[in-house]
C-alpha cells in the first residue's frame, strides 16, 4: 500500500486499541529524518505514523520560504513515494495546529488531499490535529466540529486536543501553565464525546491531557497521572456504552517511566507522539563526528581539509541509523514489535 488509505488506517487503530498497544507516531523534517521512520517500522515489523508539524514544514520549505504547508507537502510526497517500496503501513499525520494557523496549514493540506482523491490518489496525509487547548472548551470543540466535518468528506481523521501539554515545542511555550490546566476533567472527555460524536460517520483521536509536558526530562520529573485517561473514559461508556472509548493519544512522553507508558495503554492510548528523544538521536552521532574529526571537516590554517569528512552525506548517515534504532526503541516500548497488518 503501504501509506494506508481510510479503511486501512481504521483498522491499524482498532487493532492497537483491541491488543493494547500503541503506535509510535514520529516527527520529522527532512527526507532524511522520514527515511529513519520508514527503515525502523520495517525491521521492527510494526506499521507506524509519521507526522509533520507546522515548524517541521517551515523548516522543510527552507529557511527562505518558511511555508508550513508547502514544506509538508513536499514531505508527504517523499514519503508517498519511498513507502512503496517497504512491507508495512504508514499513516501520515500534521501535528500540533493552533487556531490561527487551521487556515494557513491544515486547510491547504487538505485542498490538496481532495486534489488528489479527484484524481484517483490518496489523500495526501491520512490525519490532521487540530490543538485548540488554548482556547475555552466549547470554542476549541466549536472549530474540531467543523473540521471533523470537512474531514469526513475526505476520509481523514482528525484528532483533537482538550487541556494542555506543558513544557515548550515547536515554538508553542506552556511553561509555567496552571497545573489545574494540564489534567483533562471527565466532565471535558465527556464534552468532547458528545459534540464530536454528532458528526455521525466522522473518526477522531483524543489528546486527553494527564499532566504530560513537552521537552526532555529525566525519569520522575513529569508528574503524570495515568488514572485521569481511566475515569474520563469510564465516565464516557457510563454513559453512552463501550462503543464510545476514545482512541486516545499521549503526548509530551519523554521522561516517562515504561510503567507509566504501559499504563496508559490498557486505557486506551493508541498513539504516542515522539520527537525530543529522536532529535537527540539524530543529532548525537553528529556531533561525536565534528569533535572526533575537526581538523577534518574544517579547513584549519589553510589546510584543504578532508571531503570524506565533511560531505553531509557522510554524517547524515550515521544520523539516520542512530535516529532508525530510536524509532524501533519506541516501538518496543509501546509493545508494537511484529503488529504489522501486512499489505
Amino acid at each position: 500500500m503501504p501509506v494506508v488509505n481510510y479503511e486501512k488506517y481504521c483498522e491499524m487503530l482498532d487493532n492497537a486499541k483491541k491488543n493494547k498497544f500503541a503506535y509510535p507516531a514520529i516527527n520529522v523534517t527532512s527526507e532524511v529524518t522520514a527515511n529513519a521512520c520508514l527503515e525502523a517500522f520495517a525491521e521492527a515489523k510494526s506499521d507506524g505514523m509519521i507526522q509533520v508539524s507546522t515548524g517541521g514544514g517551515q523548516f522543510a520549505s527552507g529557511v527562505a520560504l518558511k511555508d508550513a504547508a508547502l514544506g509538508a507537502i513536499s514531505i508527504a510526497n517523499h514519503i508517498h513515494l519511498v513507502a512503496d517500496k517497504y512491507d508495512i503501513n504508514v499513516a501520515l499525520h500534521t501535528d500540533h495546529c493552533q487556531p490561527g494557523k487551521v487556515d494557513s496549514f491544515i486547510r491547504p493540506l487538505m485542498a490538496e488531499s481532495k486534489k488528489r482523491i479527484e484524481a484517483g490518489l490518496k489523500p495526501l496525509f491520512n490525519s490532521h490535529m487540530f490543538d485548540g487547548s488554548e482556547l475555552p472548551i466549547k470554542e476549541n470543540m466549536d472549530i474540531a466540529v467543523d473540521l471533523l466535518k470537512e474531514c469526513k468528506e475526505l476520509g481523514l481523521i482528525l484528532e483533537v486536543e482538550a487541556g494542555v501539554v506543558g513544557g515548550e515545542e515547536d515554538g508553542v511555550d506552556n511553561e509555567g501553565m496552571p497545573a489545574e490546566k494540564l489534567y483533562t476533567t471527565p466532565e471535558d472527555m465527556l464534552y468532547v464525546y458528545e459534540r464530536l460524536s454528532s458528526v455521525e460517520g466522522g473518526r477522531y483521536m483524543f489528546a486527553a491531557t494527564f499532566g504530560n509536558v513537552h521537552g526532555v526530562y529525566k525519569p520522575g520529573n513529569v508528574k503524570l497521572t495515568p488514572s485521569i485517561l481511566k475515569n474520563g473514559q469510564a465516565a464516557v461508556v457510563a454513559k453512552y456504552g463501550e462503543a464510545a472509548s476514545f482512541d486516545l493519544v499521549f503526548h509530551g512522553g519523554s521522561g516517562s517511566s515504561i510503567e507509566e507508558i504501559h499504563e496508559t495503554l490498557e486505557y486506551g492510548v493508541i498513539k504516542m507522539n515522539v520527537d525530543t528523544d529522536t532529535q537527540y538521536a539524530f543529532t548525537r552521532p553528529i556531533v561525536d563526528h565534528m569533535f572526533r574529526s575537526y581538523d577534518e571537516v574544517l579547513k584549519v590554517e589553510g589546510e584543504v581539509g578532508n571531503k570524506k569528512k565533511y560531505d553531509p552525506r557522510g554524517y547524515l548517515k550515521m544520523a539516520e541509523e542512530s535516529m532508525k534504532k530510536r524509532v524501533i526503541k519506541a516501538v518496543d516500548d509501546l509493545r508494537g514489535r511484529g503488529t504489522t497488518l501486512g499489505i
